[in-house]
């Protein structure tokens, strides 16, 4: 019998994550993320603006402009994070995320944090950390299981 040669489930998935985020339109951070179930996608999604508004690749980056640090005032941006589209993919398509797994490039801020816990996201597997304390303890106060890999 040959040795199975296939990657993993967990590098597979976030192998689809790396590739999700080249669609991203963020001049800053390009992430890319995807809602797994039972080994099956259910959304993806990269961090850019709303649907039917100029990307930042066309204006420029809001956060440059005004010198806002990494993980510092979310609300100063024109985009969505990865993790926020992943999830409102779901709603817009009707498909529940509970007790889904987030693949993502990059550890989620704590904006998104809360949204993953109230949308039933169960585990967070990531590539890159995140400066966000806060979301580290959000997650671990929910009981959601973080796994950091590298592939």
């Amino acid at each position: 019998m040959k040795p199975d040669r296939r990657p993993s489930w967990d590098n597979y998935f976030l192998t689809i994550a790396l590739q999700v985020k080249n669609r991203s339109t963020c001049l800053r951070r390009q992430t890319g993320a995807l809602l797994v179930r039972d080994k099956r996608i259910l959304t993806t999604g990269y961090n850019g603006a709303p649907r039917g508004l100029k990307h930042c690749l066309e204006i420029g980056c809001l956060r440059e402009n005004r010198g806002i640090a990494s993980g510092e005032r979310h609300e100063l941006c024109r985009g969505l994070h990865a993790e926020q589209n992943a999830i409102l993919q779901a709603a817009v398509y009707g498909v529940s995320v509970d007790k889904a797994v987030l693949y993502t490039t990059h550890f989620p801020c704590s904006l998104c944090a809360k949204m993953l816990i109230n949308a039933g996201v169960v585990k967070i597997i990531y590539l890159e950390d995140y400066p966000d304390d806060l979301s580290i303890g959000l997650f671990e106060e929910a009981g959601t299981v973080l796994k950091k890999l590298s592939i």
